[in-house]
C-alpha cells in the first residue's frame, strides 16, 4: 500500500491553503496562484521538491510574489494541515493485517520546518519516499520504482493512492491499482475492501 502524504494522509491541501490565505490577509487564489501560475513560484517549487532549491529559498520567492514575510514561511502555509484520521486508521488497520505501507510525497523540503515529523508521519511506515532525497519527483516512473524497490514488492502487488490524477498513470503502468483520492471515507472504504479480498 503506497499513499500520499498532502490531501491524502494529511486533510485537503485547498482547505489548508484557504484557511493561509485568510490568516495572511491575502486576496483568495492568490497562494495557488503563486504556486500554480506564477513562473517563479512555479520553478521554485519545482526545484524544491527535487532537492534543487532549499525550503529557505522557496520561502524568499513565495514570500516576495505574495508580498508577505519569508520568514518560516513553508510552516505558516501548512499550519493548518493536519493528519486525516480517517486514511490513518486505515492504514494502522492494513500494518497490523501485515501488509507493507509506503509514504511517497513530492517534498515540501525538510530545513527549517518538516512537516513530516511535525504530524508525525516519519514512523508507521515500512518506507518514506520523498522526492527531495530521491532527486525525481512525481509523475517520474521512476520514483514509483524506487517505492516498490524499497517495500520489496512487485507492481501488482501494490495500490496507490494519490488525490492528483496525473500521478496515477505511471503507477499503473508498473500494476500498481490506483486510487484517485477524492474522500477520505471513500478511500478508506476501498483500501479496507481491498484488506477483505486479501484476507479471504
Amino acid at each position: 500500500m503506497i499513499l500520499d502524504f498532502g490531501g491524502v494522509l494529511t486533510t485537503r491541501m485547498r482547505l489548508n491553503g484557504q484557511a493561509f490565505e485568510k490568516s495572511e490577509g491575502l486576496e483568495p487564489g492568490a497562494y495557488f496562484a503563486a504556486l500554480n501560475e506564477n513562473p517563479e513560484g512555479v520553478r521554485v517549487y519545482a526545484d524544491l521538491e527535487v532537492g534543487r532549491a532549499t525550503q529557505e529559498q522557496w520561502n524568499e520567492v513565495i514570500g516576495k510574489i505574495l508580498g508577505i514575510d519569508p520568514t518560516d514561511l513553508m510552516r505558516r502555509a501548512l499550519a493548518n494541515l493536519r493528519p486525516e484520521t480517517v486514511i490513518v486508521d486505515a492504514v494502522q488497520r492494513a500494518r497490523e493485517a501485515g501488509i507493507k505501507v509506503a509514504m511517497l510525497s513530492n517534498s515540501f523540503g525538510l530545513e527549517p520546518f518538516n512537516p513530516y515529523a511535525e504530524l508525525g508521519m516519519l514512523n508507521g511506515f515500512d518506507a518514506v519516499i520523498l522526492s527531495e532525497l530521491e532527486q525525481v519527483r512525481k509523475p517520474s516512473p521512476v520514483i514509483y520504482q524506487r517505492t516498490l524497490d524499497a517495500l520489496g514488492l512487485a507492481g501488482p502487488e501494490c495500490v496507490f493512492v494519490d488525490d492528483h490524477a496525473q500521478n496515477l498513470p505511471p503507477a499503473e503502468a508498473l500494476g500498481i491499482m490506483t486510487i484517485h483520492h477524492t474522500d477520505p471515507e471513500d478511500t478508506a472504504r476501498q483500501l479496507d475492501a481491498l484488506l477483505g479480498q486479501l484476507a479471504a
